[in-house]
């Protein structure tokens, strides 16, 4: 005996279904009649696709309210740029490796550039630009400064560490900057997505760059120490 099947448009799909279902079932606003015909499940789905968009028109109020939201976002990464590029200094005058330190040397004038770009955003989108404490760096900042105090300088696994609490950095800035180049897309600034696209691309270089050396010779180095 075959087994029931999922019946979409011109296509069969044999699924693992033990119970016919009768009745009528709404999925993302579009009707599905579902109907039992012996041994198949015979799904007639109107209009729905995997991979089918929103079809709501975004209203004046929406696009406000969704606007609000970006601009605290961008407060939230301004504040976390500013502070950033202060800590990177520190970090980069305790860490051992000399390209390390080249690494968050270079690291530190991107992201003064990253929060001027910052700046120039909030004038796009017709904000002031302005500072909102941002606790996730506060709290990644303080873990970097933990990773000093808790290791010997001069060694390879102050390095290590110091990767670790980077990347982590590094995560969240591409997090943060990737939802936001799609906010300002779906609000019709397709110009500020380019800007924030910028960045993006600089956090995901930097991020490959450490993982590059931490592979290279830091984590095996630090091992032997």
């Amino acid at each position: 005996m075959s087994s029931p099947a999922l019946q979409i448009g011109v296509k069969q799909i044999i699924l693992p279904v033990e119970q016919i279902f009768k009745e009528a079932i709404q999925t993302d606003g579009n009707p599905i009649r579902v109907f039992n015909n012996h041994d198949h499940l015979n799904i007639d789905i109107m209009k729905a696709t995997a991979s089918k968009k929103a079809t709501k028109q975004i209203t004046e109020t929406d696009s406000q309210k969704l606007k609000e939201l970006f601009v605290d976002g961008l407060k939230d990464i301004y504040w976390a740029e500013k502070n950033l590029a202060k800590a990177l200094t520190k970090m980069s005058k305790n860490a051992t490796s000399e390209e390390l330190k080249a690494a968050f040397e270079q690291h530190t004038t991107e992201t003064e550039e990253h929060a001027a770009r910052l700046e120039e955003v909030f004038g796009m989108v017709g904000e002031k630009a302005q500072a909102k404490k941002c606790a996730a760096m506060e709290g990644l900042i303080e873990e970097a400064n933990e990773v000093i105090s808790s290791t010997d300088k001069g060694t390879m696994v102050r390095d290590c560490g110091l990767i670790m609490a980077a990347q982590k950095v590094e995560h969240y800035e591409i997090a943060s900057y990737g939802t936001l180049r799609n906010i300002a897309r779906t609000l019709g600034h397709s110009d500020v997505a380019d800007l924030l696209q910028q960045t993006l691309d600089q956090e995901g270089e930097t991020d490959h760059k450490l993982t590059e050396l931490a592979e290279a010779y830091v984590n095996e180095e630090a091992s032997v120490e």
